[in-house]
């Protein structure tokens, strides 16, 4: 039993490092200044599908913030770590409320990235204002979007490997 525990905790580590180089290697500008989409969600919203509530926050909340910290944006990081963390939390309640039927991915995934969008508006009206706020919306629902699928399909073709693999 020890042996799996172990084997969780470093995938959880693993799952974090892939969530800030996904966020880091593969950054599309977006149309908000200083902004851009990112890989990062696709790992930390599977990472909440395989793993669970708690090893999706991790993965959102500390891949995430400290992709923003080595990439110059600091002041989104306390922002970052609690909307990545409840992006990678969300997805896998939900999943978790429709008893992990692969049907109901795409509905967890999608509900994280939403959060996502709601969450960053909340805390760049703090930064910027409301109306400052609202000019990252649509790069960041299309952030949670697009990540939500790709978080699916990489779901799709991994993860009754990874069970396997792992013993989850």
């Amino acid at each position: 039993m020890k042996s799996s525990k172990n084997q969780k905790i470093a995938l959880i580590a693993m799952m974090v490092a892939l969530t800030t180089l996904g966020t880091l290697i593969i950054q599309i500008p977006a149309i908000v200044a200083n902004g851009y989409i990112n890989i990062g969600d696709t790992f930390l919203m599977f990472t909440g599908l395989l793993l669970g509530p708690l090893a999706g926050f991790a993965a959102g909340s500390l891949g995430s913030a400290l992709a923003d910290l080595l990439a110059g944006y600091a002041i989104y990081a306390p922002i970052t770590f609690v909307v990545k963390g409840l992006e990678g939390l969300i997805c896998a309640l939900i999943f978790q409320k429709f008893k992990y039927k692969n049907k109901y991915t795409i509905i967890a995934t999608l509900s994280g990235g939403l959060l996502m969008a709601l969450g960053y508006f909340i805390g760049e009206c703090f930064l910027y204002g409301p109306a400052g706020a609202a000019a990252s919306v649509l790069g960041n629902l299309l952030q949670g979007i697009s990540n939500a699928v790709f978080a699916v399909m990489l779901y799709q073709v991994l993860h009754k490997r990874l069970k396997k693999a792992f013993s989850l």
